[in-house]
């Protein structure tokens, strides 16, 4: 009697194992597109953190400064573009001399990078730039 009672208990067991999976599937989604809205609020809100600029300088023949450089976009959901970026060019004593507005026309997608190049006559006395985003707009 007790083999036949434990042969019946074993498949009441799965079916009720069964039946509980497919509510935790459920609500593992439904918690998965939460925490997926609550990350892309979050990266709306604050562009500048997710994005980073990677840049390196030199001069050409005809005086200017070349800054080359690529944007990189570290958010896991939203896609960025019109990045904002100042320029900061700095003396071999570290003294700001001039600070500029720079934006970037192009779209980053999550996880990607654009690269960029833009060309300035730099202040006289200018020994290195530096470069910080500023702002971007949330591509729709």
């Amino acid at each position: 009697m007790k083999k036949i009672a434990g042969i019946a208990f074993v498949p009441l067991l799965l079916l009720l194992a069964c039946n509980n999976n497919g509510t935790e599937t459920l609500t593992d989604k439904e918690n998965y597109k939460k925490a997926t809205e609550t990350l892309l609020e979050k990266e709306k809100k604050t562009p500048i953190a997710f994005l980073k600029v990677n840049s390196h300088d030199k001069h050409n023949l005809f005086g200017q400064t070349v800054i080359k450089g690529s944007i990189d976009n570290n958010a896991k959901v939203c896609s960025y573009k019109d990045v904002q970026l100042q320029l900061s060019f700095f003396s071999k004593t570290g003294t700001l001399l001039e600070k500029s507005n720079e934006t970037i026309y192009d779209v980053i997608a999550p996880g990607k990078s654009v690269d960029f190049k833009t060309k300035y006559f730099a202040p006289k006395g200018t020994d290195s730039v530096g470069i910080k985003v500023l702002a971007a707009k949330i591509n729709q």
